[in-house]
């Protein structure tokens, strides 16, 4: 998925009863810790969730999602009379048991960051509960978006982002990842829409607004998603399609037609894909990341549409999720580097397998600059692998270190014990652990087993303790030479000494990187005569490539070169990603614009923006 860098959640916190509720606090607060998960109120280390069952009416009108949530289950500690789910800005009305009859529940106190405990009080014979209720406003998962925000300017839009521990917030849960369920849903929405889930989807609308959905595999909350809009479908092959609102479904179908043959690289990788279809699903500007795993169904920003397929990697990155994260995933937030750091590891091997080791280098060594400045940036308990989020929310770990530092690790496995033993290994390991949940330390203790039992020299040079439990990077970490990079280098050199060397340089045959890698090592010393040169040869400012435009319109702040102000403006009042968002408002508070303007502009532009994006982004300018 996606990354944030010091992420501060500001939550706001409600008090209410209902049918004559109690709060439990201390007594939820010492029930959680046993689960391990510092972030979920479940207890499902006495109750077996086993199937949810969703029948939701979407309202745009009221922008309310409500109905009922429909809980199976079996009881782990058989003397255990209650469950308990987690809850967020969520209003339950009322609560069955699978005969009809009323049970008794509770809310607890709004707790920061987790927001609140629903406990249901259950007999014997219960062996499911029905729970009606209805969304607010305040949901942290939910963009609704108006007509004039999404690219048809028709219909209004839809769309959830229940990672990390947003799920909660609009279905009553265990929220935590080290719980699977199968869930089926019975979604009615208005004529003229099509709602998606991370399920079997339809791939036409219908005439009265009701789908049905089925997950037959058991998956963690934050991979619960829906989205709701005018929509149509475009199959690429038997197995993989896009679907995308009919404004931009040829141009999103033309970018991503390739992509049945990325799955058959992963699949060649790494082992069979196990979740039948993989089609992507291309959301207005407003969302707030790159892309979201959500199984069957990836959600994707369209700022990685460029035109010449050259942002892909994206997907690349999504589509490995598949193996890493959604078929193996993290226990915890705490150890979410397991889903991520082999994530982007299983993504470089992919762009490998397609565009060579030439290119792949380029993605490894500018992930490595970012990794490095991310931890002169941090705290340094913050740049373990194994995070610490006590008493904190599991987003502020979204940095670069479980994703990049991570992957390095991975990377470093591979150069001590060679790249057909660690293939040998990674496939063992996503089908042992299929389907299921693992912890760093069962990871260790798998990988010693599996890889370093035999093969003391290899445990040292690893060092597999100094990266997961360590500060920082291992000075044996990798290192990469870059031959694509030296002609940049030399341009970077020549352009900073005479701008005018500009319209000498041959870019013909670059990539994004190259312009990137050029970009981000002119940054800190450019000048306003260099983006004249670079404007008039290059023409960025109307650039298509958002990652490109991103830098350049960063820089022109910096500078104060008037000319792109315009895209800039009409830059901010389009796109949420927060990958965006952020080095841009950071950029305009050190600029003469200052931190009140920058908070004025962000004020006219944030009402396109996601829950979770405003909240960076409000950080970030101090507002709250």
């Amino acid at each position: 998925m996606f990354r944030i860098i010091n992420f501060t959640l500001l939550v706001l916190v409600s008090t209410f009863f209902l049918l004559g509720c109690q709060s439990k606090t201390s007594e939820e607060t010492e029930k959680k810790q046993s689960t391990g998960d510092l972030h979920s109120f479940a207890n499902y280390h006495e109750i077996h969730f086993k199937h949810l069952s969703l029948d939701l009416a979407v309202s745009f009108d009221q922008k309310q999602i409500s109905g009922t949530a429909t809980w199976f289950y079996e009881k782990i500690n058989k003397s255990n009379n209650y469950i308990i789910l987690d809850t967020r800005d969520l209003f339950v009305e009322k609560v069955l048991d699978q005969n009809g009859e009323i049970l008794r529940f509770e809310l607890g106190d709004v707790v920061e960051h987790l927001g609140q405990s629903l406990i249901i009080d259950v007999k014997d014979s219960v062996g499911a509960v029905q729970i009606f209720y209805k969304t607010k406003p305040s949901s942290e998962a939910l963009q609704w978006l108006e007509a004039e925000q999404t690219f048809g300017k028709k219909q209004p839009f839809l769309y959830t982002q229940s990672e990390t521990i947003y799920a909660r917030s609009w279905i009553p849960t265990p929220d935590g990842p080290g719980v699977r369920f199968t869930y089926d849903a019975t979604v009615e929405v208005p004529k003229g829409m099509m709602a998606l889930m991370s399920a079997t989807n339809p791939q036409s609308k219908n005439a009265n607004g009701i789908y049905q959905f089925q997950m037959e595999q058991e998956i963690p909350a934050y991979l619960l998603a829906l989205a709701v809009g005018d929509v149509q479908f475009k199959a690429i092959n038997d197995r993989t399609g896009v679907y995308a609102e009919s404004s931009i479904l040829e141009k999103s179908w033309n970018e991503f037609k390739e992509i049945d043959k990325m799955v058959d690289v992963a699949e060649s990788l790494y082992g069979p894909y196990k979740w039948g279809r993989y089609d992507m699903l291309v959301l207005p500007f407003g969302f707030p990341f790159g892309g979201m795993e959500n199984p069957i169904l990836t959600f994707l920003t369209p700022t990685i549409i460029s035109g010449d397929r050259t942002l892909l990697n994206l997907i690349a990155h999504e589509l490995a999720h598949s193996w890493s994260g959604n078929l193996v995933t993290n226990k915890t937030w705490e150890d979410f580097w397991l889903n991520e750091g082999f994530t982007v590891y299983f993504e470089r091997r992919i762009t490998e397998a397609i565009h060579g080791k030439d290119y792949v280098d380029m993605l490894w060594s500018l992930a490595l600059q970012d990794l490095k400045a991310s931890i002169d940036f941090l705290p340094e308990r913050d740049t373990w692998l194994k995070l610490d989020l006590k008493d904190r929310h599991p987003d502020v770990g979204l940095t670069d270190i479980p994703y990049d530092k991570g992957a390095l690790f991975l990377r470093k496995v591979e150069e001590t014990i060679g790249r057909e033993h660690m293939d040998k290994f990674l496939i063992q390991y996503f089908e042992h652990f299929a389907f299921q949940t693992i912890s760093t330390e069962e990871f260790i203790d798998y990988f010693k087993e599996h890889v370093l039992k035999d093969h003391p020299d290899w445990a040292k040079e690893i060092n597999i303790k100094g990266w997961i439990y360590g500060p920082g990077l291992p000075d044996n970490h990798p290192t990469f030479e870059v031959k694509r990079f030296e002609a940049v280098n030399e341009s970077i050199t020549k352009s900073l000494e005479t701008p005018s060397h500009i319209a000498a340089i041959d870019h013909s045959e670059w990539s994004t990187y190259e312009y990137l890698h050029f970009l981000k090592g002119i940054q800190k010393d450019a000048h306003l005569d260099l983006l004249e040169a670079i404007e008039k040869e290059w023409h960025l400012t109307d650039s298509e490539n958002m990652e490109l435009l991103c830098v350049w319109l960063e820089m022109s702040i910096e500078q104060e070169y008037k000319p792109a102000y315009a895209r800039l403006d009409l830059f901010l009042n389009q796109v949420g990603r927060m990958k965006f968002l952020e080095p841009l408002y950071d950029a305009l508070k050190k600029s003469s614009l200052g931190a009140l303007g920058t908070q004025k502009l962000y004020e006219q532009k944030s009402h396109n923006y996601h829950p979770i994006a405003r909240m960076e982004i409000e950080h970030i300018l101090n507002m709250k």
